[in-house]
């Protein structure tokens, strides 16, 4: 497996979006639109690929939340190559290179209804936090931190 450091024009990183994008659109049901309107992922100039064999099988981005943290976005490994490490591979890279912008956490949100998700965040020493910013009052959401040490 590599990792390529990219931004959102990568069309590697755009079609596992969509990939993504379609999964969620059945787990968030009626809520999907509420969501999608924060993933618009033209904003995102930090993004990796995850590639196997030459073929690109995760993602994941994150932006700029203030100037201390960054928002960890559009996480996604496909369904061929989930439990191979993929994710965690992606997430510790985009953990590294904030931290090597200068940014000390990392902040996310995910469904409730992902259980995966959740798990795989607590599984790499993400803690639950108050809902913020646009989730603050959505029930299906649940936000996680991560000090980056």
């Amino acid at each position: 497996m590599h990792l390529v450091k990219t931004n959102s024009e990568n069309p590697d990183f755009i079609h596992l979006v969509q990939q993504l994008d379609a999964y969620l659109k059945i787990m968030d049901g009626e809520e999907h639109d509420f969501y999608n309107q924060f993933n618009n992922i033209d904003v995102l100039k930090n993004t990796i690929v995850a590639y196997i064999d030459n073929v690109p099988v995760g993602c994941g981005a994150f932006k700029e939340y203030n100037t201390s943290s960054v928002e960890i976005k559009r996480m996604y490994t496909n369904t061929k190559s989930r439990g191979q490490g993929v994710a965690t591979k992606i997430v510790q890279a985009l953990e590294d290179w904030a931290k090597q912008l200068g940014y000390k956490k990392c902040i996310l949100e995910t469904g409730k209804r992902q259980t995966e998700a959740v798990t795989f965040y607590k599984k790499n020493n993400y803690k639950i936090i108050t809902n913020y910013g646009q989730y603050a009052n959505i029930e299906n959401s649940l936000c996680f931190e991560k000090e980056l040490i």
